[in-house]
């Protein structure tokens, strides 16, 4: 067992940009996003992209203005703005929320990313990039990711980017009046480097084609 007599608490994360190759995670401070990240989710409209959160849709803008004043702007959960960097526009908000120093122990949430980001190798390397601030950075022990245990897709994002599942927690929560089951998962700091290897393997520009499709997927590369 790991010898942790001399442990100390960590540090909160900081309000500085976390800055990759395709994105950009830009902690919310001011409402200098909110009209991008409007503009891209009204793309959706259908409102997919908030089944499965505990609010959302909106009808106006107006209303998720109100919204995201009383959201993003929390010291936690802390919101990052994804910004796609081609672009220069946020395209969709991750958090890093429960975020207990004391213990070393973090999780990723309220993920919300629009249509245009969805399946493009900014939302891949938006958990790279957490994971580098969360382990390397701040040397967390423990990076957690839970969702609604119907949501099938968070599932296999959850088990694509290296989290390990490890339960459900039975009638966690009412969501838009529905019964909500929790899973569970997460990565820990020993698991972090070789899974931390086979992003970087993923992320080099060698492993997509003329139309950015990935040759070797990232559960290869984790073998």
């Amino acid at each position: 067992m790991k010898d942790l007599s001399n442990w100390q608490p960590c540090a909160l994360p900081p309000l500085k940009p976390i800055i990759g190759q395709f994105g950009e995670l830009d902690p919310i401070v001011d409402e200098r996003y909110f009209d991008d990240l409007w503009q891209a989710y009204s793309a959706d409209q259908k409102g997919e992209i908030w089944a499965y959160l505990l609010y959302g849709p909106f009808a106006s803008r107006e209303a998720f203005f109100a919204f995201a004043r009383s959201m993003y702007l929390s010291k936690d959960p802390m919101f990052h703005a994804l910004i796609d960097r081609k672009s220069g526009k946020a395209v969709g908000v991750a958090s890093l929320m429960r975020i207990d120093a004391d213990h070393g122990v973090i999780e990723v949430g309220h993920i919300c990313y629009a249509p245009i980001a969805q399946k493009t190798p900014i939302t891949t390397e938006a958990l790279y990039l957490f994971g580098c601030r969360v382990f390397d950075e701040l040397g967390y022990r423990r990076f957690e990711w839970k969702c609604n245990a119907a949501n099938q897709a968070s599932c296999r994002a959850a088990e694509r980017f290296g989290f390990t599942f490890e339960g459900t927690f039975r009638q966690a929560l009412v969501a838009k009046g529905k019964n909500r089951d929790t899973a569970w998962f997460s990565i820990i700091d020993s698991e972090w480097p070789k899974l931390k290897l086979a992003y970087e393997a993923w992320l080099k520009a060698d492993n997509f084609d003329e139309n950015a499709r990935q040759k070797k997927s990232l559960g290869e590369l984790k073998g």
